[in-house]
């Protein structure tokens, strides 16, 4: 291990307790991908230094990188599990995919789930493919050029939907793409400033049941579906 390693692990780890205490994560397999994915393998080399910072950083085209206790919170109200299909709405640096994949799919062991990455930006499609290539995901994520809130038929039904921007309401066809079952997780709200992070799940009947879980502040969610341009 060099230097530059031994100094993210130790950042990582401090990072780690810091919102073990403040109880923003607590399962074991969510643990166990903070752990293992390198964050900064996901972040531009300027910024390295300050992978394991708790706050975004920017990526390039006017997007960042999400807090790592809100990509943490995510991982938890999601419930994943392994052998899931999940959907996500915005891949920037390809970071969230990775931790989901790491869940779904863990690594060193036969390929079950898989992580469908929707990136409307085509320079941060490179982006977050180069990057889960270099940290070895690229097996278990796909990154698609798209309108994230048409979601991704081919790959539907999905037992996990993750929404990493901030839309005017819930596009529908993210919740006919979900499966019976099935949780979503999206910030609705104004283009800037508040939004409400709301956990969607799809009873065995098919039924929606909203709910909201806490305050954030997102980008905005472009597309069909959601803000404009």
């Amino acid at each position: 291990m060099t230097e530059q390693s031994r100094d993210f692990a130790q950042q990582k780890e401090v990072t780690l307790k810091r919102l073990i205490a403040s109880k923003y994560v607590s399962t074991p397999e969510v643990i166990r991908a903070y752990r293992t994915v390198p964050r900064e393998l996901f972040i531009p080399i300027r910024l390295r230094n300050k992978a394991y910072v708790d706050h975004p950083l920017p990526i390039g085209e006017k997007q960042t990188i999400s807090a790592i206790h809100m990509c943490l919170i995510y991982l938890e109200y999601l419930e994943l599990e392994k052998g899931m299909s999940v959907l996500e709405v915005g891949a920037g640096s390809g970071y969230h995919a990775a931790l989901c994949a790491e869940i779904v799919s863990p690594t060193g062991e036969p390929l079950s789930g898989h992580v469908y990455s929707i990136e409307r930006k085509v320079k941060l499609v490179d982006f977050a493919k180069e990057n889960l290539d270099a940290a070895g995901y690229s097996d278990r994520v796909t990154v698609i050029l798209a309108d994230g809130t048409l979601g991704y038929p081919p790959g539907a039904p999905y037992n996990r939907v993750m929404v990493a921007a901030a839309g005017p309401k819930i596009p529908p066809a993210l919740t006919e793409q979900l499966a019976k079952g099935g949780r979503l997780i999206i910030p609705v709200g104004r283009r800037t400033y508040y939004q409400q992070l709301k956990l969607v799940e799809k009873d065995e009947e098919g039924k929606i049941h909203t709910k909201g879980l806490m305050g954030v502040a997102f980008v905005p969610l472009i597309g069909e579906e959601g803000f404009t341009s």
